[in-house]
C-alpha cells in the first residue's frame, strides 16, 4: 500500500500513529480523497476557517492547512498525535489548531468537513456543539466508506443541521452534502448514567465512550479478579474508559495511588468525573494520552487493562500488544500487569512475549483473566 496522498491540495507522506507491522494499512483512504477532491472543485476562498472533524491520521487537515485556517477536532489523543506528526514529517509550517472533543469550539467555520465516526453517539454530539458555530452560509460535507456509513449518519446531521442529499459513489466511498437550517438549539442527551450495582452509584458516560449504557462483558468478567488489600501501591488503570475499573481497584485498595489513561478525550472526561463522585477527596491522575508512553520506566508496581482490538474501523491486536510493551517498560521490578481478554486473541501468547511468567487467574466462558509478572 501506499503511503502517498495525492490531490489537488498537496502530496503528502503520510503515516499512521502508532506505526502498525501491517503494511496493508494506510494513513488515508478513499473517503479522504473524494472529500479532498470534491473540496478543490469549488471555489473556495482563501481566507476560509475550517473544521475538520474526525480526522484519523491527519489527512485531511495536513492537506488543507496550507490552503484555509484549519481547525481539527476529534476523540482521539493517537489521532492528534498522527497529525501534528504528519504536518511535521511533510515539512508542513501552517499552524493546525486542536480541540479536543470535550472541548468547546470557538468562532463560526466557513467549511466543516466531517469523516462519519464509529461511535455516532460521538457525531450527534459533535453536531449539537457545531449548531452554534455555522451560519446558512457554512459548506457541510460528511463523507466515509460506504460499508463504514449508516443511514442514522445522514439522519442526524438532517435532525441537528440540515437536508441532506448523498452523492454517488466512488471506490467504494460515499459524501452527503448537507444544507444548514434554521432549527431549534437541541439540548444534548450527553452524558447517559447508568447504575453500577457493585459501586452503588450511577456512573456519569460521555458521548464518545465504548459501552456507555452498561458495563462492557469484559470489565464484568474482570471486576470479581481484581486484586485486594495490596497496601501502598502505584497502579495504573491502562485504557481507563470510564473508569470503573481504576475506581473498584482503588475501593479494594485504600492506599494505593491511581493513575487512569485512556486515548479517548470524553473517556477521560467521563473517568474524572466518576472519580469525583466515589472519591471526592482522594487524589488520582486521569489523563489522555498515548498509553504510558509518558511514565517513567520502573514507575508502577501494577498496572490493569481491558484491552481495545480496535482502532477506528480497523480490528486487531496492534493497540494490545503495544499496551502490554508499555507495561512491561513501566512496571518495576516483580510489577504486575493484569488483563482481561476473550479467549480466541491468545493473549497469553502474546504475553509471553514480554513477561517471562504469565499466569492464569480465572475464566468465563468467553473470558481469560490473566497476570504477567516482570522479572
Amino acid at each position: 500500500m501506499t503511503s502517498v496522498l495525492t490531490t489537488p491540495y498537496a502530496q503528502l507522506n503520510l503515516k499512521r500513529f502508532p506505526e502498525s507491522a501491517n503494511n496493508s494499512l494506510q494513513a488515508f483512504d478513499a473517503a479522504d480523497e473524494y472529500l479532498l477532491q470534491h473540496l478543490s472543485s469549488l471555489q473556495l476562498s482563501s481566507n476560509a476557517n475550517c473544521l475538520v472533524l474526525n480526522d484519523s491520521f491527519g489527512a485531511l487537515a495536513a492537506s488543507l492547512a496550507s490552503h484555509f485556517t484549519t481547525t481539527s477536532s476529534s476523540d482521539s489523543f493517537l489521532a492528534k498525535t498522527a497529525l501534528y506528526e504528519n504536518l511535521k514529517r511533510n515539512h508542513i509550517t501552517q499552524a493546525v489548531s486542536f480541540v479536543p472533543s470535550n472541548q468547546s469550539l470557538t468562532g463560526n467555520y466557513d467549511i466543516v468537513v466531517i469523516r462519519i465516526p464509529k461511535i455516532l453517539s460521538l457525531l450527534e454530539e459533535q453536531l449539537i456543539r457545531l449548531q452554534k458555530h455555522i451560519t446558512k452560509n457554512t459548506l457541510i460535507i460528511a463523507g466515509g466508506m460506504i460499508k463504514h456509513l449508516p443511514r442514522t449518519a445522514g439522519d442526524l446531521l438532517e435532525k441537528y443541521i440540515g437536508s441532506v442529499q448523498a452523492s454517488l459513489a466512488q471506490k467504494k466511498a460515499r459524501l452527503l452534502f448537507c444544507t444548514p437550517q434554521t432549527l431549534t438549539a437541541a439540548n444534548s442527551p450527553y452524558p447517559t448514567h447508568y447504575y453500577a450495582a457493585h459501586l452503588k452509584q450511577k456512573l456519569i458516560n460521555h458521548a464518545g465512550i465504548f459501552c456507555r449504557e452498561d458495563l462492557d462483558i469484559g470489565t464484568r468478567a474482570f471486576l470479581p479478579f481484581l486484586p485486594k488489600n495490596l497496601g501502598i501501591i502505584n497502579a495504573a488503570d491502562l485504557g481507563c474508559g470510564n473508569g470503573v475499573l481504576g475506581i473498584s481497584l482503588a475501593l479494594l485498595n485504600p492506599e494505593a495511588k491511581l493513575t487512569l489513561i485512556d486515548e479517548s478525550f470524553m473517556a477521560v472526561q467521563s473517568a474524572q468525573d466518576n472519580w469525583k463522585q466515589l472519591f471526592p477527596t482522594r487524589e488520582a491522575r486521569i489523563y489522555a494520552c498515548d498509553g504510558l508512553a509518558n511514565e517513567a520506566e520502573h514507575s508502577f508496581d501494577l498496572v490493569i487493562c481491558n484491552p481495545p482490538f480496535h482502532q477506528q474501523q480497523v480490528i486487531g491486536d496492534f493497540l494490545a500488544k503495544r499496551m502490554f510493551k508499555q507495561a512491561q517498560t513501566a512496571l518495576k521490578q516483580g510489577g504486575e500487569l493484569w488483563i482481561v481478554g476473550n479467549r480466541h486473541l491468545g493473549y497469553h501468547q502474546q504475553l509471553k512475549n514480554y513477561f517471562a511468567d504469565v499466569q492464569l487467574i480465572g475464566s468465563t466462558a468467553k473470558f481469560v483473566i490473566l497476570k504477567a509478572v516482570k522479572a
